[in-house]
């Protein structure tokens, strides 16, 4: 009888130390796994789905939670260099019965990437027009959210296409003026006028370059472990050229703080 019994302990042991050691050995050898793994649970988490759709041969990918009912859908717009899963953690706090949808921005992620495709800002509110059309989000006003980059095409897409917006959320969006500038759009303004266009903050490619972009885009500091800092780069490293090219057709970004006149035209602009 101690035998059996040890024997199954021995079992259980080793049962438990394969995940065990497979989860180290990711840590250590593949951390980009580990983050694709992360937004992987937290989507299922949440009752997020991805799906696709396409217009003519462009595709999208986004992620939706729920289904139109008689509140407004909301679509959900992220930044430059970022997709869809970041707005995991602000969904976690949004009623379940809400239809949530989060699209990858043109050329991001899941979505079509094409050299001869219009990525500034108008040209991204016309596809994103495109992705609405496609999914029927417009049969009823939506609510539409964007931040950074995401915002300043949110705010283009709601004075082009007015009748499709019921209300809109902007969050930290480019393209609208400010009294003061932030010590991300100085550091931003400063590279940009030296040239120095690999070292573009949001363009990490060295898990050092990463800890600096998380301080400065995070109101909260925390420090992040070496491993997911590697693996977090080495998600985004296979398209920082495309995002270098990408922040090449925001055009005047970031530009100089403008007046209050020049300020209500910089949104409507390229």
């Amino acid at each position: 009888m101690d035998s059996e019994v040890l024997n199954m302990f021995v079992i259980a042991g080793g049962t438990l130390a394969i995940p065990i050691l497979a989860f180290v050995a990711s840590f250590l050898l593949w951390p980009s796994a580990l983050i694709r793994i992360y937004y992987w649970y937290w989507r299922r988490a949440l009752g997020m789905q991805v799906r696709y759709a396409s217009y003519d041969d462009y595709q999208f990918c986004y992620s939706y939670r729920g289904r139109p009912g008689y509140r407004p859908s909301i679509l959900m717009l992220h930044g430059f260099s970022a997709h869809k899963d970041m707005w995991l953690s602000i969904v976690k706090f949004l009623p379940k019965n809400l239809h949530l949808v989060c699209v990858d921005m043109p050329g991001h992620e899941g979505t079509t990437r094409s050299a001869l495709d219009d990525y500034s800002i108008s040209g991204q509110a016309k596809r994103i027009h495109q992705f609405v059309e496609c999914i029927k989000l417009n049969r009823r006003p939506f609510h539409l959210v964007g931040t950074s980059m995401g915002g300043n095409v949110a705010g283009v897409y709601a004075a082009q296409y007015p009748e499709d917006i019921c209300s809109l959320t902007l969050i930290c969006p480019a393209g609208l003026p400010s009294t003061t500038d932030s010590k991300f759009i100085k550091q931003l303004r400063e590279l940009q006028e030296s040239e120095c266009i690999d070292r573009i903050p949001l363009i990490p490619s060295t898990p050092e370059e990463m800890a600096d972009m998380l301080k400065l885009c995070s109101y909260i500091r925390f420090k992040v472990p070496q491993q997911i800092l590697q693996g977090l780069v080495d998600v985004r490293i296979p398209h920082n050229d495309f995002y270098r090219k990408l922040r090449g057709c925001q055009q005047g970004w970031p530009a100089r703080t403008p007046t209050r006149r020049e300020g209500k035209a910089s949104l409507l602009s390229d």
